[in-house]
């Protein structure tokens, strides 16, 4: 039996609890957010507060399609609906563990009619007993002595805390899940655009080319040539088509119902999510669902040793019931015929086997391995916010390098086709002009989505925006 600094007098007078003291869980993580020239703008050192702080995605999209989608997922989506009803699971679980701390009142009532046999009753004649009662009484109370109930009630309620933040977990997940399909599928949208304009223009080129052929201004050769980006940007288009198909399925999947194909109502280069601030709160890490998860399931395996040190010591129940027994149904009522039950039951593990000792080290490892999964949480916050930092301000110039590029690849091109159709290039150099715009066009549309996707993926970094809390 586990040695204890106090004595069983003061335990018996005064109740007590064994949960032990909460374990120290330094922050694995380096006392400041990385700086250089990935990361333009101070911010604060990293911290983690006890109450939890949501930003509102309202206030971070601007595209109202998105938001309209998003609203429709929050009602719709099954993952989300299986995440509520797992906290409502555990919210059951905790009023029926609360309810243990009080004792539990049952009336009862009962008739015995029973027929002798003559052989039995001695008289020589069968006879037909009866008896009636009437009682109201406790079954079972356990005397929370050493808070082994209350501590069971205590994990029960941390458990069910944290499966909220686990549901705000999948919350946040489902509405960055959907800001990133919608903005995919609006991309390859941009892309099955740009591939049809290419494609137009290629078959231009193929006809301009032809009559030049049959006029004998150009060989054969060129005429080849200038099959080949033709069948490119046709199989650039079919690739575009499938991946907006695909993303409308992935996307009507998320949301939970089916999405209509329709116009944006945001063009695809204008911002659909608030930009991060240039100065941003110290305390990043307090927002996070998934950091309040791991703090409460800590909490709870600190309560569930509480619960197994308490099973050492005694146990008391109480069994108490009064009311009236009487061999006549109409005398239950009548003067003499109350009666009552006083049967306290103390029970004392002497010999076990070593369960209890086992069930003590099995909540003690438990609680180890949820310090362990704490700081690990903390570590992964730490780098996701860490990398959405370094993407925010390096997305912007390789975007700005990007459309530098594309201008001066249109510049190219134009003067390619002019030079081309005045005689003065071959048609291979006018082939690479449109390949190389149709590229850099490409890589433009590609590094838009990567950049609105490393906003939404640093809007959940921080555990839901960056605009205050609600």
């Amino acid at each position: 039996m586990p040695r204890f600094p106090f004595g069983w007098p003061a335990l018996l007078l005064a109740g007590c609890t064994l949960v032990p003291d909460a374990p120290v869980a330094t922050l694995p993580v380096p006392a400041t957010y990385p700086d250089g020239p990935a990361y333009p703008h101070p911010v604060g050192a990293p911290s983690l507060r006890s109450e939890s702080v949501r930003g509102d995605w309202h206030q971070v999209f601007r595209d109202p399609q998105l938001v309209q989608l998003i609203d429709s997922a929050l009602a719709n989506n099954r993952d989300l609906r299986v995440a509520a009803l797992t906290v409502s699971s555990y919210r059951a679980q905790y009023r029926i563990q609360r309810a243990a701390l009080l004792p539990q009142l049952s009336a009862n009532a009962q008739m015995d009619r029973e027929r002798v046999p003559a052989g039995l009753t001695g008289t020589g004649a069968a006879a037909i007993t009866e008896s009636d009662s009437l009682t109201l009484g406790i079954s079972a109370y356990e005397l929370d002595l050493f808070g082994r109930v209350r501590s069971l009630r205590d994990q029960a309620l941390l458990t069910y805390l944290g499966s909220e933040q686990a549901r705000r977990s999948v919350q946040l997940s489902l509405v960055s899940s959907v800001a990133k399909a919608y903005l995919t599928w609006r991309a390859d949208q941009a892309l099955l655009a740009l591939a049809e304009q290419t494609l137009d223009a290629d078959e231009q080129s193929l006809r301009l080319t032809r009559r030049q052929r049959q006029v004998g201004t150009v060989s054969a050769l060129d005429e080849v040539q200038a099959r080949t980006p033709v069948h490119s940007t046709r199989a650039a288009q079919a690739k575009y088509r499938r991946q907006v198909a695909q993303d409308l399925n992935l996307l009507s999947a998320l949301v939970g119902v089916p999405v209509a194909d329709r116009p944006a109502d945001l063009p695809f280069d204008q911002p659909p999510i608030t930009p991060v601030p240039a100065g941003l709160p110290s305390d990043l890490l307090q927002r996070r669902p998934d950091i309040r998860e791991a703090e409460y399931q800590l909490q709870a395996a600190r309560a569930a040793i509480g619960a197994a040190r308490a099973a050492f010591f005694p146990s008391i129940n109480l069994t108490a019931s009064a009311g009236g027994a009487s061999s006549e149904l109409s005398g239950l009522l009548r003067g003499g015929a109350g009666a009552w039950t006083f049967e306290p039951q103390l029970s004392v593990p002497i010999f076990t086997a070593g369960s209890l000792r086992a069930s003590l080290d099995y909540a003690r490892l438990q609680q180890n391995t949820q310090v362990a999964n704490y700081e690990k949480t903390i570590q992964d916050a730490f780098r996701e916010v860490a990398d959405g930092l370094a993407a925010r301000a390096t997305y912007q110039h390789q975007l700005t390098a990007q459309r530098a590029l594309v201008a001066a690849t249109q510049r190219y091109y134009d003067l390619a086709r002019h030079r081309y159709r005045a005689g003065l290039d071959s048609h291979l150099v006018y082939l690479d002009a449109q390949r190389s715009l149709f590229t850099a066009q490409e890589g433009l549309i590609n590094d838009q989505l990567a950049q609105w996707a490393a906003e939404v993926t640093l809007y959940g970094a921080l555990g839901g925006g960056w605009l205050g809390g609600v």
